[in-house]
């Protein structure tokens, strides 16, 4: 073997060895990424009991999938505290940390682009839950999702608790007996398009059925409970018992109506929230409230981390989760009465 022909050899041995250990600690650190996941999930406000519960039932599947797969999550959760300034900054520090996956429940849901763009340089895939952006944002990109519930759905129903009721026992609902129903109405949040849907569709869905509404008053009270009960102590010293039902569109919104309700001794308003909080369905069995709308907020928690993971791992959504249009999950609804 002459010395030229050595020398090539020496040099294709060692050109070998060099791509096998780059290889080598190329697929080592892809193992090592792969034994952890970083999820940065970004909520609007930390004082939403619905959004509240979401969060603990990712928290929850979390450690589950932890100990089923013996990967190791990380949960970063961020309450934006109503400011969507704040959330852009919060999804940047997850994307500048390199996190796999961001679940962002929108302070404002016409914002989107700016995060999805952000996201979208750096190919972080995107779940966003109980805030719906418009479909235009979400069909940008294969990698965005959308976990929330069929706002019209859960109106309708809210609807049909109070004509259940009505069907049972006219009086109870008509106390002036003049064959309308003279309800107020507490609205979640101004622009919220669940607010604006539910706000809609609990009403037209008694006057699809024939039943005459009267509104007297309407108002935002943010989805707060104490907002609630300012506004309906108000109400009650306006129109004293020309209120017949108080619909609203959540039930934190609901239990503070029970409260100005209690305070003022008032015990035959028929009041109806939508979610079915833990309060809310314990005022449900002790009668302070008519009914409410179960929008399983753990199926929700645990979808949104099921398919986070899902798309960490293989990229696709797992096959127990059933999407509408290839992005939308919804969650099943459930009246909820005594």
């Amino acid at each position: 073997m002459n010395k030229t022909r050595k020398i090539g050899l020496v040099v294709v041995a060692a050109f070998t060895v060099c791509v096998v250990a780059v290889f080598a600690k190329f697929h080592k650190s892809e193992t090592k990424q792969k034994n952890s996941i970083k999820i940065g999930v970004s909520i609007y406000e930390s004082n939403d009991t619905f959004v509240d519960l979401m969060v603990d039932s990712m928290e929850e599947k979390a450690k589950k999938y932890e100990l089923e797969t013996g990967i190791k999550v990380n949960l970063d959760v961020s309450s934006a505290k109503e400011s969507q300034r704040t959330q852009n900054e919060q999804i940047k520090r997850y994307i500048s940390l390199n996190y796999d996956v961001i679940c962002v429940n929108l302070v404002d849901r016409t914002n989107a682009s700016t995060i999805i763009d952000a996201a979208m340089d750096k190919n972080i895939p995107i779940v966003f839950f109980n805030r719906e952006p418009v479909a235009e944002d979400i069909f940008r990109w294969e990698n965005i999702y959308y976990v929330g519930t069929d706002a019209k759905a859960t109106a309708v129903l809210q609807g049909q608790i109070l004509i259940d009721a009505y069907n049972k026992n006219p009086e109870m609902l008509d106390k002036n007996g003049d064959g309308k129903l003279q309800y107020v109405m507490l609205e979640g949040e101004m622009g919220h398009q669940d607010s604006i849907i539910r706000t809609e569709w609990s009403v037209q869905t008694l006057i699809d059925y024939g039943m005459p509404m009267e509104k007297i008053e309407s108002a935002v009270a943010n989805w707060q409970r104490n907002q609630g009960a300012a506004l309906m102590e108000q109400w009650i010293n306006t129109y004293g018992k020309e209120i017949e039902v108080v619909l609203c569109n959540n039930d934190d919104m609901a239990l503070g109506v029970c409260d100005s309700l209690a305070k003022a001794n008032i015990e035959d308003i028929a009041v109806v929230g939508i979610d079915a909080t833990q309060a809310g369905v314990k005022a449900v069995e002790e009668g302070k409230l008519l009914g409410t709308v179960d929008c399983n907020a753990a199926k929700q928690g645990e979808t949104i981390f099921d398919i986070a993971a899902g798309i960490w791992a293989d990229g696709s959504v797992p096959n127990n989760v059933k999407l509408e249009n290839e992005r939308y999950f919804r969650a099943p609804l459930i009246k909820v009465t005594k």
